[in-house]
């Protein structure tokens, strides 16, 4: 069984999208009809998104962390005690491609660290797509981590020590502990993911919390949001 984790936090506006995304996915013709489990963390929500959840038929795990790094890690460890051979996550405000998933199982590694499209620039000065133009690389051999676009075996997930609990970086200490405890990576571009460019960021230091920091026109020296390594 694979494993399908999305961590939410009031995200009722761009969640639906998510969802629909994430289970035509499941039922790629090259998964073979391996059952995928979906699953939506709903992470300290006040809004609709458990209704949207409950809604489009997906699994729905309630914490109240207010934390994605717990997040993560309860929506990964409940389905590895469901049985998962393989874990993705992605986020709430993005749009997996109908063959991410089979994307990450052709490449046949430990862990995939695919990157990430903007969906809409609208609502930033041009500055800011310009600054992601300049230091963005969506190519294979990029160095990105994205938490909306990561799939791990669970036996690499489990020798690596799973999600640390913090606010932001999770995702990037995982895959650091992955490369540590000997998993073959592959930072591919072939898993294809939309995301949003959203303005009212939920974490400081994370994705959007740095285009936020470009479009004010600061740090313009700054590194492409959410890199790994050098």
């Amino acid at each position: 069984m694979i494993g399908f984790v999305i961590p939410a936090h009031n995200e009722e506006r761009l969640l639906a999208p998510c969802l629909a995304a994430a289970l035509q996915a499941a039922q790629h013709v090259a998964l073979r009809g391996e059952p995928v489990r979906v699953l939506v963390v709903l992470d300290a929500c006040t809004d609709g998104s458990a209704v949207i959840s409950q809604r489009k038929g997906v699994e729905t795990l309630t914490i109240d962390a207010c934390n994605v790094g717990v997040a993560r890690a309860a929506g990964a460890q409940y389905l590895l005690d469901e049985g998962a051979r393989w874990l993705a996550f992605s986020d709430a405000d993005s749009r997996v491609s109908p063959d991410w998933l089979a994307a990450q199982l052709a490449l046949d590694v430990d862990a995939v660290c695919g990157p990430v499209m903007v969906d809409d620039w609208s609502r930033h000065p041009a500055h800011t797509r310009e600054a992601w133009q300049r230091r963005y690389r969506d190519a294979d051999g990029h160095r990105h981590v994205h938490g909306a676009n990561l799939g791990v075996s669970a036996k690499a997930y489990r020798r690596a020590g799973g999600f640390a609990p913090l606010a932001c970086g999770e995702d990037v200490a995982l895959v650091e502990m992955l490369g540590v405890t000997g998993a073959v990576i592959a930072w591919s571009a072939a898993p294809r993911v939309v995301t949003s460019a959203r303005l009212d960021a939920r974490v400081q230091g994370g994705f959007g919390d740095t285009l936020a920091t470009w479009a004010r026109g600061e740090a313009e020296d700054g590194e492409a949001p959410e890199i790994a390594m050098p």
